[in-house]
């Protein structure tokens, strides 16, 4: 793994003014938070550079603004939540460049904690314009960020000011490091990666990326369909990108090259009618009826899978096995999550999760604190698995 420089790295830094980039991109509902998940993800690093006596000014967006200011997507609707996570008053500014921005931090003292207005307000966070990087870099001496989940991204506030001054990870992005780095940069092996999910459209570079680097790929979900019509399998009504077909089938053909077991359905739940409590049963995957669509894998499937995770000293999972939303087609998610749940609490399987599916699919479960880690970032931790480099990580790799 890359050198990354972490708070550990940070002395001295009572008085300085630390810009903190963070994931302050929460859902709201009726003008309040409503899961304040990523902001007690964040809490860690903004306390301790509060502890130290620095002037920590945090950095973020939220929503969709499209570089003009937007009433709805003001941080000032985060600030409350903010401040009552991490039980500590927080200021806020109403620009995060200029007069506003300057005048806040110039008032701080140190420990003092300040949040600055949504960077996507202006056109050149989302452009990483060099003159709105150095607008920003004028409010502080050190960089740290913290967003792993807009690590993927080459904009201002998260690669941009790392040019500017002194760049070091948080300690929600150091954990996402280190644990990303035991699932697929250098894991204790046998790996085995589950990805389910709707569509083999969207994960072609995840899947073509991860037969080469794990042992066993587990394919289920609406995805899991695509392949097997792919070897001639009647799918019926089932979700299917036929069209993807010899896409498919080349994954497949280069697992096989890479050693990498390609693990499909070999029975599925099928059902007539999309909707909870549908009448439904169980089939074997070369005989699933014309007017029916397979919704989850079967029990000798989901037997198959929990061997696999049984064997396995590593384990990667993105997207759920079924439409895991609606009972009873969350059997097969759940038993799969919570057998990994099992062997992770036993000290036997070194589990990494991530994707917004695979989270609600965990947390559905009852099993998301279980797991080694589970990542909030989406489009950052699917690229990591496409095995794509993150501008916002590359930019704090420390210089040899």
């Amino acid at each position: 793994m890359p050198a990354f420089k972490t708070l550990d790295d940070l002395t001295d830094i009572a008085g300085k003014r630390v810009l903190v980039r963070v994931d302050l991109n929460v859902p709201v509902s009726d003008g309040k938070v409503s899961d304040t998940t990523r902001i007690e993800r964040v809490a860690p690093t903004i306390k301790e550079l509060s502890d130290k006596g620095a002037k920590v000014i945090l950095l973020a967006h939220f929503g969709r603004p499209k570089g003009e200011p937007v009433a709805d997507q003001s941080l000032s609707l985060i600030a409350p939540s903010v401040e009552e996570v991490l039980d500590h008053k927080v200021a806020f500014a109403s620009d995060c460049i200029g007069a506003p921005a300057a005048d806040a931090i110039a008032g701080m003292e140190n420990g003092d904690i300040l949040l600055l207005e949504n960077t996507r307000f202006h056109k050149g966070e989302e452009k990483n314009e060099a003159g709105f990087v150095a607008e920003l870099a004028k409010s502080g001496d050190i960089f740290v960020n913290d967003a792993f989940s807009a690590a993927h991204r080459a904009h201002a506030s998260t690669e941009g000011l790392a040019h500017h001054m002194p760049a070091y990870a948080g300690r929600t992005m150091q954990a996402e490091l280190e644990a990303l780095e035991k699932g697929l940069g250098k894991p204790v092996r046998p790996v085995v990666a589950i990805v389910g999910g709707a569509k083999v459209s969207t994960k072609i570079d995840l899947l073509s990326n991860l037969v080469k680097k794990v042992d066993a790929l587990v394919i289920g979900g609406g995805m899991a369909n695509t392949f097997l019509a792919a070897k001639g399998i009647n799918v019926g009504k089932s979700l299917c990108e036929h069209d993807l077909a010899e896409t498919a089938k080349q994954i497949m053909a280069n697992a096989e090259a890479a050693g990498c077991a390609i693990v499909l359905p070999v029975d599925g739940v099928v059902a007539r009618e999309f909707k909870a409590g549908a009448a439904n049963e169980t089939v074997a995957i070369d005989a699933i009826p014309a007017d029916a669509m397979v919704l989850d894998v079967g029990q000798k499937s989901i037997e198959a899978i929990n061997e696999w995770i049984s064997k396995a000293e590593t384990l990667v999972w993105n997207g759920p096995l079924g439409a895991f939303e609606i009972a009873p087609f969350d059997t097969a998610t759940v038993a799969a999550a919570k057998h990994a749940a099992e062997r992770t609490r036993a000290g036997k399987l070194v589990s990494v999760a991530g994707g917004g599916d695979t989270v609600s699919a965990l947390n559905h479960a009852g099993v998301a604190d279980d797991f080694s880690y589970v990542s909030t970032a989406g489009g950052a931790f699917l690229e990591w698995m496409e095995g794509k480099e993150l501008p916002g990580v590359a930019v704090l790799i420390a210089e040899k």
